[in-house]
């Protein structure tokens, strides 16, 4: 979402200012007139290089399993009939995750004094997906809210899922490459040293495994200030460049291209717009709203662009199955799938069997890769053990003979 500085007046004539985000500055306006009439001045807010760097985060910032739980309350406390603000209160007294239970919290308040739930909770937790917030806002409008959490609350349980697979297949890797590095490491720090100055005492010729091995700690010895600067510079490099918009382009167009992983990308890609669409035309949205908020829960920038020109193109008076199938990305099964779905009028029916079909395959094709990583893993952990071991090893059969 994007940051918006504002000047308007207040009912009472009194000059406010403050800062809203939302999806564009025509979305900015509308909420800033529902608590102010007159709206004097928005601008958006430029990120500075420096505030790039600072407010880097890695991974998400809301918990998609503590939404889960939260939305599948609302949906059967308000089947009951009991009133939005006396509902916020009864859940967050049974909320653990303290960001959630704060946000329910101050949100009673706001309801009570009537303020839209989707207002209350974007001023009280500005970090909350943009997906949680339309859908609530179009179940308000639509005056099935209970029916919003609900799709909320399965559309976050299949996210929660999904993220804790990939967490779990990413975990062995990264565990095997963190012990090489720490072994790496402890070797040239520790063990060469000593170990070069021993042989050195005796003299002799080491062998050339051994050399290069030396050389490596040398190297790194003498140069580790400027490796791990250069490291660093790079990263943030990296992470500037992905965050301009032909930066952002050109990397999620690699993510696509490249072998595996580019399979899992336009899997994951389907996944979510599938779920996604299912969820927010639930809830009452139009098929060109539904697009543009996709857009924005994509992960992959370079199709998450494609969707958002869907929109445009629906805007047009296109149909979502023709203007699918001018895709460069998404697989013929969904586009085809969704044209069918469109002109039998069972769109959201067909989008939720497609996301389900689709998260199988994701998961499938993740147990695919990590069964083909793991052995390429042990290989690569035995070559790296047998060349310390080797190196080490070789110069003591000449120790002895010198001593």
């Amino acid at each position: 979402m994007i940051t918006y500085k504002y000047s308007a007046i207040s009912k009472d004539g009194a000059k406010v200012s403050g800062i809203i985000k939302a999806i564009d500055e025509y979305q900015a306006v509308e909420r800033v007139k529902a608590q102010y009439p007159v709206v004097v001045k928005i601008d958006e807010v430029k990120d500075t290089l420096m505030n790039q760097i600072l407010n880097f985060e890695i991974g998400k910032k809301f918990d998609a399993k503590a939404l889960s739980v939260m939305c599948s309350q609302f949906g059967i406390v308000l089947e009951s009939g009991v009133p939005i603000d006396e509902c916020l209160k009864m859940i967050a007294a049974q909320t653990k995750d303290k960001k959630i239970k704060k946000m329910l919290e101050l949100s009673a308040e706001d309801v009570a004094q009537g303020t839209p739930i989707a207002t209350a909770f974007e001023k009280n937790y500005p970090d909350l997906p943009v997906t949680f917030l339309e859908t609530i806002r179009a179940g308000e409008v639509s005056g099935t809210l209970d029916k919003s959490f609900a799709s909320l609350a399965d559309f976050y349980e299949r996210s929660y899922t999904l993220e804790q697979k990939v967490r779990s297949a990413m975990s062995y890797p990264l565990f095997v490459l963190g012990v090489a590095i720490v072994v790496l490491i402890v070797i040239m720090a520790f063990v060469m040293p000593k170990f070069t100055s021993m042989f050195d005492d005796l003299g002799g010729e080491l062998p050339g495994i051994t050399k290069l091995l030396i050389a490596f700690t040398n190297f790194f010895q003498k140069w580790w200030l400027l490796i791990v600067a250069v490291i660093i510079i790079l990263i943030v490099s990296i992470i500037l460049y992905k965050r301009s918009d032909t930066g952002r382009m050109k990397w999620a167009e690699l993510m696509l291209k490249l072998p595996v992983i580019g399979n899992l990308n336009i899997l994951q890609a389907s996944t979510e717009f599938a779920s996604t669409m299912t969820t927010l035309l639930r809830a009452g949205l139009t098929v060109g709203d539904a697009l543009n908020v996709t857009s924005k829960v994509i992960q992959n920038y370079a199709i998450a662009s494609e969707v958002k020109t869907m929109e445009e193109k629906i805007k047009t008076g296109q149909e979502l199955g023709n203007v699918m199938r001018t895709s460069k990305y998404f697989p013929q099964v969904l586009k085809e799938m969704t044209a069918v779905g469109e002109k039998t009028g069972e769109l959201e029916t067909t989008l939720d069997t497609i996301s389900t079909y689709y998260n199988n395959e994701y998961n499938y094709a993740v147990g695919k890769a990590i069964a083909k990583l793991e052995p390429a893993m042990l290989v690569f952990l035995a070559l790296f053990a047998g060349f310390i071991v080797i190196a080490l090893y070789l110069p003591m059969f000449t120790m002895y003979d010198l001593m």
